[in-house]
Formats: structure tokens, C-alpha cells, sequence
């Protein structure tokens, strides 16, 4: 595991009718991934494009990103950063990958980051709650 990484749900309202591209937006917004500074959703369609090949388990590499989504290398980097400290992502010797096989894991792995994460400042909390004698 990374030495650290940003856990953000934000409890958004799931889309009314049932349509792919906006249930994957939701899911993706849920989980912090995505603003509205995005005008072009570049980060949604990076994250799109990384499902796709986590099918096939084959990483991408930021140039194979920028060039299949019409995106400069930059802004690419810039938002596998975002994706790379959620976790959500993985970088390989080859290029990029998502965490698991697929979204339903993903959702169980950020549980358990989150769990774990929890879990610790609890237990960082009782020892300063010592501590200071509180």
C-alpha cells in the first residue's frame, strides 16, 4: 500500500433512471474522483478508458491515454495523480491499471481502506486521549 492516500465518499443522490454513463459518473463522483472544475470530464474519461482495459489486463501508459482520448500528456498526469492518491489506480512497470478486476471490488478495497484507515486514528486517539490524561 502506498505510504499515504485520500479517502473521499461524499454522499451524493444516485442518479433517478438507470443509464450507464451516469451511474459510472455517479460512482465516480461518489468516490471524490471527479469536480466541476472538469469541464471536458477528462478525469472521467480517463477512468472510463481504464475499466475498459482492466478487462483485458492491460495497463496504459499516460501517452496511450492523451492520444486515445484527444488529451495533452499533462492534463493526463494530472488526473492519474488524482487517481494514483485515491488508490483507485495502480501504476505498473507498463503504464496504468485500476486497483481490481472490477468496480464492485474497487468499492470493497476503498471499504477497507477506509475501514483501516478509521481503525488507526481510533487507535491514535486513545493514545493521545492517554496521553494528556483525558
Amino acid at each position: 500500500m502506498r505510504y499515504s492516500q485520500r479517502i473521499t465518499i461524499i454522499n451524493i443522490r444516485k442518479p433517478a433512471h438507470k443509464n450507464i454513463n451516469q451511474e459510472l459518473q455517479w460512482l465516480g463522483s461518489s468516490l471524490g474522483l471527479f469536480n466541476l472544475r472538469d469541464k471536458d470530464k477528462s478525469c472521467f474519461r480517463i477512468f472510463i478508458e481504464l475499466i475498459k482495459t482492466t478487462k483485458q489486463n492491460r495497463p496504459l501508459t499516460s501517452d496511450e491515454l492523451a492520444y486515445k482520448l484527444g488529451l495533452s500528456r499533462g492534463t493526463v498526469v494530472h488526473h492519474l495523480h488524482k487517481l494514483l492518491d485515491s488508490g483507485i489506480v495502480v501504476p505498473t512497470k507498463h503504464g496504468y491499471i485500476l486497483r481490481v478486476n472490477n468496480l464492485q471490488d474497487l468499492v470493497d478495497e476503498v471499504e477497507k481502506d477506509t475501514i483501516r484507515t478509521i481503525s488507526e486514528l481510533k487507535k491514535m486517539a486513545k493514545e493521545i486521549d492517554e496521553g494528556l490524561g483525558l
